[in-house]
């Protein structure tokens, strides 16, 4: 390769990861205030996306410390942006301005503190004209935290999130015993009817997103990989076939069930699973409110953490190497792309649907021999009803 495309080959193959991954936290401060207004719908998105961004801008110091390769004293360098404020590591700044500053845009718009022009106004300068207030407002108050912050030991607001809130939440969520609470937590509401991974998720996603981050930062660099527990380690190691790990339960339905409704199911649900997704399972047998499935539902997620966990702490398998790969992604093939082209990671996505398997089996067992009952109790109720309705007519 080095032949073909020069030294710096792998250095060019990364310009999309650092067009991507590293403006992570700009992204998400337009994007999650613009669907939040979207969802009030009493304030124009698109503006509170645009005050958002600003917003989480004026956040930022807007300096770096910079040390010359040749060796020299370090320099403040001004007027740049660090990368790593705007990326992963200001995920967490840029989630909490985009919340406060559109509920403080709403609260002044829903208030008429606008300014509204005459109706003979075009409209693209009147909505100008009605986002002065609100979004001054917004800028003022930022404006005021970034001062107050300034005035203390953590000199910014990133960096004292990140202490506060960061670095606790990162404990939490990247240790083993915080993952176990996490899939726990995530299947006790899946069997209640909510979407557990939505609920738990999006306090611990950008823990796990950071993480990846800091995962991909290492493999490029050819360090040790820092993290083991990732967005990646959930999505690809401990849910096959989607939540609840469910890709075992389906092979049972398809190749040994005896009740004709979960083969039928199993058929229909098969390719959804082969691709990580269990909505149709979920919904479809169904595992909510299920007394039968729920143990093997909660339990085996959190089999598959202590040995994906500790398989990868041993040094057994490698861990993710901050590949981003969607949840999608069929096991095996993204077992060995995840780790960087480890074959490690896709046995280990083979045994972990073993022990789906193993754990799901006795329990398949008894929910398909009920369902077999059912069926031929209601197929012995349908072949003696037109018997009965005969002789009822020749008494006559």
């Amino acid at each position: 390769m080095t032949d073909l495309f020069g030294a710096t080959w792998q250095t060019k193959l990364l310009y999309p990861v650092k067009a991507t991954y590293d403006i992570m936290a700009i992204i998400s401060s337009f994007g999650i205030a613009y669907r939040l207004a979207e969802k009030y719908r009493t304030i124009d998105p698109l503006t509170a996306g645009a005050v958002s961004l600003v917003a989480f801008i004026m956040t930022i110091p807007q300096n770096i410390m910079f040390t010359p390769p040749s060796g020299g004293p370090a320099e403040f360098v001004k007027g740049v942006l660090p990368m790593g404020q705007i990326g992963s590591q200001g995920l967490f700044v840029a989630i909490l301005i985009a919340l406060l500053s559109t509920e403080i845009y709403r609260f002044i718009s829903n208030r008429n503190l606008v300014i509204r022009m005459p109706e003979g106004v075009p409209p693209a300068v009147a909505k100008s004209f009605l986002a002065l207030v609100p979004g001054f407002c917004v800028l003022a108050v930022v404006l005021a935290l970034r001062l107050l912050v300034e005035a203390t030991p953590f000199g910014d607001i990133n960096t004292m999130i990140t202490d506060l809130v960061g670095i606790p939440m990162s404990h939490i969520g990247g240790s083993l015993p915080g993952m176990i609470v996490s899939v726990i937590l995530i299947g006790i509401l899946w069997t209640l009817g909510l979407h557990g991974d939505t609920i738990v998720l999006v306090f611990i996603r950008p823990v796990w997103l950071t993480n990846m981050s800091e995962n991909l930062a290492a493999f490029q660099n050819g360090l040790p990989i820092p993290h083991i527990i990732t967005q990646q380690f959930y999505d690809l190691w401990i849910a096959p076939g989607g939540t609840g790990a469910l890709l075992g339960l389906v092979i049972f339905m398809l190749i040994r069930s005896r009740s004709v409704q979960m083969k039928q199911l199993g058929k229909i649900a098969a390719p959804g699973s082969l691709f990580n997704i269990s909505e149709p399972m979920v919904f479809g047998i169904p595992l909510v409110m299920n007394p039968y499935l729920v143990v093997p539902f909660i339990l085996t997620p959190v089999v598959l953490v202590i040995v994906s966990y500790t398989a990868m702490a041993t040094g057994l398998v490698a861990p993710p190497a901050g590949i981003a790969l969607p949840f999608t992604t069929p096991i095996i093939v993204s077992g060995y792309l995840a780790t960087g082209g480890h074959v490690s990671g896709s046995i280990l996505q083979i045994v972990n649907l073993a022990i789906s398997l193993v754990m799901y089996y006795p329990f398949f067992r008894v929910w398909d021999n009920l369902k077999f009952r059912e069926e031929q109790q209601a197929n012995q109720a349908a072949s003696t009803a037109p018997v009965e309705a005969v002789s009822e007519r020749s008494t006559v």
